[in-house]
C-alpha cells in the first residue's frame, strides 16, 4: 500500500471509530434498556480502535520508510 493508500484507510477507520464511538456512548446512556447488547457493540468499537491503532502504525511506518528513501 503507499503512504497516501494508507493514509485514506486511517481517515475511513477514524471515521468509523467515531460512530463506534458513539453507539458505544448512546447505549451506555439508555441503561438499564437494552443492556444485553453490550458485549455486541463493544466488541465492535473494540476491533475497529484495534483496527485503527495498527492501521496508524502501518502509515508511520510507511512515511518514516518513505523519508528514508527521499
Amino acid at each position: 500500500m503507499t503512504v497516501e493508500d494508507l493514509e485514506k484507510r486511517v481517515k475511513k477507520l477514524s471515521m468509523r471509530s467515531t460512530d463506534a464511538k458513539m453507539n458505544l456512548h448512546d447505549l451506555a446512556e439508555e441503561l438499564p434498556t437494552d443492556w444485553q447488547k453490550i458485549p455486541e457493540v463493544a466488541a465492535a468499537t473494540y476491533e475497529v480502535f484495534k483496527e485503527l491503532t495498527e492501521a496508524r502504525k502501518e502509515l508511520k511506518s510507511a512515511k518514516k520508510a518513505a523519508e528514508e528513501s527521499a
